[in-house]
């Protein structure tokens, strides 16, 4: 069974509210750089509160709603996720490090055989 997506127009109201976050985010940076003489503590909760408002502008817009929309569908995917037990994980890393060490060595040998193939027997390169 296919699921349709519904793809939504948006709205002047929607692009307003995207671009108050944008300003409102561009503010609260500048105002961090802007209170260096105000002390650190003034200046990090300006830039907090700042970030927070275009947090919450961007989520009243239809794409923070999309975006809340798709972060709780991955949450739900990621519970569903069998994850190993601790043995079958490790016995695994082991198996992967194992075949990357042989792969080198392989790697390595072939490497060192086409040089000597190539620069010593048929080029006659090296001394």
């Amino acid at each position: 069974m296919a699921t349709t997506q519904i793809e939504t127009v948006t709205t002047t109201a929607d692009k307003a509210k995207l671009a108050v976050a944008v300003v409102l985010a561009v503010g609260a940076i500048v105002a961090f750089y802007l209170l260096t003489r105000q002390g650190a503590l003034v200046q990090w909760a300006a830039l907090l509160v700042g970030l927070a408002a275009a947090v919450g502008a961007f989520a009243t817009s239809e794409h923070g709603r999309q975006l809340w929309a798709f972060g709780r569908d991955s949450w739900r995917e990621v519970k569903k996720v069998v994850w190993p037990a601790r043995k079958e994980a490790m016995q695994m890393t082991a198996y992967v490090f194992a075949f990357v060490l042989l792969m080198s060595i392989f790697l390595w040998v072939t490497d060192k055989t086409l040089e000597w193939v190539f620069f010593d027997l048929i080029l006659g390169w090296r001394k």
